[in-house]
């Protein structure tokens, strides 16, 4: 028989939107299917029911659903229906924390009340399936930061852990492609959202801060309380932003073993600060109509003034030239050929001197998108195939 030879689009350039971020989201959240968190019918009705491509019926599209499938998990719960009950909530959390993905109108009371309301149907989904997560709580600085522990069934008496850092646009429970494979893999997994992210910046003000290490480093102290947890097994791992964040906090936290960055980036501030220079360069009314949104998203999540300027001095900020060569622990960089940054993984790679190894997910291999979002599957298997070698 021949071999079959590719002739038509491959999936990642297959578009639901034509917003980079909007179609991102898309088939994140229709990969996420996998794991309970979404139904491909009730994504597709929300599509349909979006009045425009705006960030605020965004919003309210996600939210209706997550209305209707909150009444039916109270319904079935009500009923003694602990099974759908919970599907249903899990869901339900899902929807509402996807209204908030592309959201970034912090005078608009959905924000604060879209970011309770999954945090609440999450913890209603974990109380009535038995799934192994329980709400912890990081002391950090004058406050504390939340977070989840998840314990595997599988581990033995001490098990290793890994320690997750999402992006700045998917939130915690985003990392489910992450976690529950090494649950079922005998590795425990701390899930926390820190400065920035989350409910830490939506809830509490904070901003994102670029001494990641100083967020870190406390989560390492809690997890060295835990039971069962095996001290000299930690590794960290960063998705998206979080692939820049990590390696910074593995060069000075010590008792991280591994390192995994997805995807690595030397200069994030570059790579965006970047883009935004050029950009404004541009007249205004040339200007992409997504750069007003990018400049006031960036702005509140940094805490800085929503202006081009200001931003794109605080990016400068964000750049790790400095503490390569303090990055000792041995380092997993995760790249994808239709990444939206090109090239910035590799040149991390090849600029660290720590043990290391480069993971291209390509065409062939799937998972090629930022993040292998929409393609988890392939992903986790070749990420805790590695990550079980290593750990």
């Amino acid at each position: 028989m021949d071999k079959y030879v590719y002739s038509g689009k491959h999936w990642s350039e297959l578009k639901f939107y034509d917003h980079m971020m909007t179609d991102a989201l898309i088939k994140h959240i229709l990969g996420l299917s996998r794991y309970g968190m979404s139904d491909a019918g009730e994504v597709f009705e929300v599509m349909g029911q979006m009045k425009s491509a705006d960030e605020r019926d965004w919003a309210l599209a996600w939210g209706g659903m997550a209305e209707r499938l909150k009444r039916n998990a109270a319904r079935s719960e009500s009923r003694g229906k602990k099974v759908s009950a919970s599907s249903a909530y899990l869901r339900a959390a899902s929807y509402y924390r996807f209204a908030l993905a592309s959201f970034s109108d912090v005078n608009d009371p959905v924000m604060e009340e879209y970011t309770r309301e999954s945090i609440s149907c999450y913890r209603k989904y974990l109380g009535l399936s038995g799934y192994p997560g329980e709400a912890i709580e990081i002391p950090y600085e004058n406050t504390v930061l939340s977070g989840y522990f998840y314990r595997s069934p599988a581990a033995g008496e001490k098990a290793p852990l890994i320690i997750l850092t999402p992006g700045r646009d998917t939130l915690g429970e985003d990392t489910v492609w992450v976690y529950d494979e090494a649950l079922k893999r005998g590795i425990h997994c701390i899930v926390v959202e820190g400065p920035g992210q989350g409910a830490a910046l939506r809830l509490k003000k904070i901003p994102f801060r670029k001494d990641w290490e100083k967020v870190v480093s406390p989560i390492v102290d809690y997890a060295a309380m835990i039971p069962g947890v095996d001290m000299d097994r930690i590794a960290l791992m960063g998705i998206s932003f979080g692939g820049y964040l990590v390696p910074r906090a593995a060069a000075f936290e010590k008792r991280i073993k591994l390192c995994i960055a997805n995807p690595g980036n030397i200069s994030w501030g570059k790579s965006i600060g970047g883009a935004l220079e050029m950009a404004q360069k541009m007249p205004k009314a040339l200007r992409p109509s997504m750069v007003d949104g990018l400049v006031r998203d960036y702005a509140w999540k940094h805490g800085v003034e929503n202006s081009i300027d200001a931003v794109i001095r605080e990016l400068k900020k964000y750049d790790n030239s400095d503490i390569l060569d303090k990055l000792t622990c041995r380092t997993l960089v995760m790249d994808a050929s239709a990444d939206i940054n090109p090239g910035e993984a590799k040149k991390f790679y090849d600029a660290i001197n720590c043990p290391k190894e480069y993971m291209l997910f390509d065409d062939e291999t799937m998972g090629q998108t930022h993040t292998q979002m929409g393609c988890y599957a392939s992903a986790s298997e070749r990420l805790f195939d590695w990550i079980e070698d290593n750990l």
